[in-house]
Formats: C-alpha cells, structure tokens, sequence
C-alpha cells in the first residue's frame, strides 16, 4: 500500500513539475493529508490547492516588479515623517496610495520643494504602495532618462524606447531641476511628457517652481506646453520647508558645539 501511495505521489510530482506549478508540488502532501484525516469534498481541495498556487505567484509577481522599479527600498510611506511637513496631507498622499483610478486617466503628481526635505523618499514610499496594490512603477532620475532617450533617438529607435516607458502605469522622474538646457535633451523629454499625456501617469519632483523652469526648457513655448500637458490632470504636493538634512546636520552640530564649551 505504502508503495502505490509512493508512486502516486512520484507521477503526482513529475505533472506539477511539468505543469509548472512549483507551489503546488511543495504543498500537495500536506494539502491531501490534511483533506484525507478532514474529509474534504473535492471541490474544497481543489480550491485550497489553487487559492497557494494564485497567492504565490501574485507575491513573486510583486516582487519581479519591485525589483525592476529601482526604487530606493528603505523609503516607504510608513517611514516618512508628515509631521516635518505640515503642508502634505498624509490623508491626501494615503488616497493616492490606495484609490488608485487617477492611474487609470494618466494622471500625474508634482512635487516642489528645496533639496532635503523629503521629496524623492514620499514619491518612492508612493511607488512602494503601488507596487503593493499590483502596479508597475519606475523610478529614475530625470537626467538619466534623458540620456537614455536621446541614445534611442540617436539609434532611430526613440518610439521603440518610448513603448518600453509604457509598459509602467507611474514613470518618475526624480529631480527634473537638474536637466541641462539643452536643445536634445529638452525635446526628448517634451516628447515623452506629450506622448504620456492623458495616459499613462508621471511623477516629477523639482526643486524649482514652474516660473522658473524656462532654465529646464529651452523654448518658452515648449515650457508653456509641457507645464499645461503636466498640470492638467494633477495632484501638487508642495514642500517648501527646510532641509531635513540640514536640520539634521544642525541636530548633530549642536552638541558637539555644548562640549566644546
């Protein structure tokens, strides 16, 4: 008895291994031992046997696509301190974690404030949550971007390049500010802001207001079109308070500064 219990286990394996159902073949002897001493209908272990093969795919699928986010990922909503920034509603950003139809139109979100207070750790702990939520999301600086579009537009390959971007429901792009003005780059990231336009979202964060991003583009109409595309569906975080690493450096300096005297 013993045996054909083994060998049916053996042929049980060698077709989930086939199938590739690897969550499955670990779990199946226990799952039946537990059906068998519980007498479970067939249909109930059927669906416990499909609810641990659907449960770890969706946690690998989270994972493949955390890992291809290049997030940052210490920084996370539940470790960002709302309380140094009183004009960011935590209620506001939590909306923006977990409603997520703003996505759905191509929405985009704008974050402004000088360098330090936080802006590239609350559009990362953003990203976080909606990778958690079944979005695929890409962080990247913007000056990198930029490089990489204009190699593809190089290589007459941009629109192939622009179709990859697509693929991620939030593209953001971490300090636009630092963008050189210069005629290439201020069109290919024109073009990928046009082509994002009312459907797929992009998350920016600048250190300088819109007034001043004339120094980003070099045509005032093109600053004009690009600002109006960006606004247009758009949630503005604005984070004008100080440095957080400033404040932590004065933090740190003070009391060196008791034990000198």
């Amino acid at each position: 008895m013993n045996g054909a219990v083994s060998a049916s286990s053996g042929r049980l394996g060698l077709m989930l291994t086939e199938l590739r159902l690897p969550t499955i073949r670990r779990l199946a002897s226990n799952l039946c031992a537990q059906s068998d001493s519980e007498g479970w209908p067939g249909q109930r272990l059927l669906e416990a046997v499909f609810e641990h093969e659907m449960a770890e795919r969706e946690t690998r699928r989270i994972d493949r696509h955390r890992a291809e986010s290049a997030l940052s990922p210490d920084k996370r909503l539940s470790s960002f301190d709302f309380a140094a920034v009183p004009s960011v509603s935590k209620a506001q950003v939590t909306a923006l974690a977990e409603g997520q139809e703003w996505l759905d139109r191509g929405a985009n979100v704008l974050l402004f404030g000088p360098p330090g207070v936080g802006k590239s750790h609350l559009v990362c702990g953003l990203g976080h949550a909606l990778i958690d939520a079944g979005r695929r999301v890409l962080f990247t600086r913007c000056s990198d971007l930029v490089q990489r579009l204009q190699a593809a537009r190089r290589d007459l390959r941009l629109p192939q390049e622009l179709a990859k971007l697509d693929r991620f429901d939030l593209l953001i792009l971490d300090d636009l500010s630092y963008v050189r003005r210069d005629q290439a780059e201020t069109s290919v990231l024109f073009e990928l802001i046009a082509e994002r336009y009312e459907h797929k979202s992009l998350a920016i964060t600048a250190n300088t207001p819109f007034s001043q991003w004339g120094e980003v583009f070099v045509e005032p109409a093109m600053t004009l079109a690009a600002v109006d595309r960006l606004v247009h569906h758009s949630t503005i975080l604005e984070m004008n308070v100080e440095s957080y690493r400033r404040r932590a450096a004065q933090q740190g300096l003070a009391p060196a500064a008791r034990k000198r005297r």
